[in-house]
């Protein structure tokens, strides 16, 4: 039962990031230019994360959430809202 527990928060906290780039991404953007690429890296790494913590059971709850939470800063560093923040900051 712990496991399958552990595992139902790891899929939670993932759906949750991964909404969350979303809706940012979507009031950055206009329609035209959303990251669909970038959304779908994070749902296939969602799901990577979430397998491997049920099929592991020494993982710790913590360990894949903060993993997928860095994961999640990583890919939105790359998507051109954020570049073009970056790039008019420097120049």
């Amino acid at each position: 039962m712990k496991k399958k527990l552990s595992t139902i928060v790891v899929a939670l906290a993932t759906i949750l990031m991964t909404g969350g780039f979303a809706v940012a991404e979507a009031g950055m953007t206009n329609v035209g230019g959303f990251p669909y690429f970038q959304l779908g890296c994070l749902i296939v790494g969602g799901l990577i994360m979430t397998s491997l913590k049920a099929r592991f059971e020494k993982m710790y709850t913590g360990e894949v959430v903060g993993a997928f939470a860095l994961y999640t800063i990583l890919v939105a560093l790359f998507t051109n809202p954020v570049i073009d923040t970056i790039k008019g900051l420097i120049g």
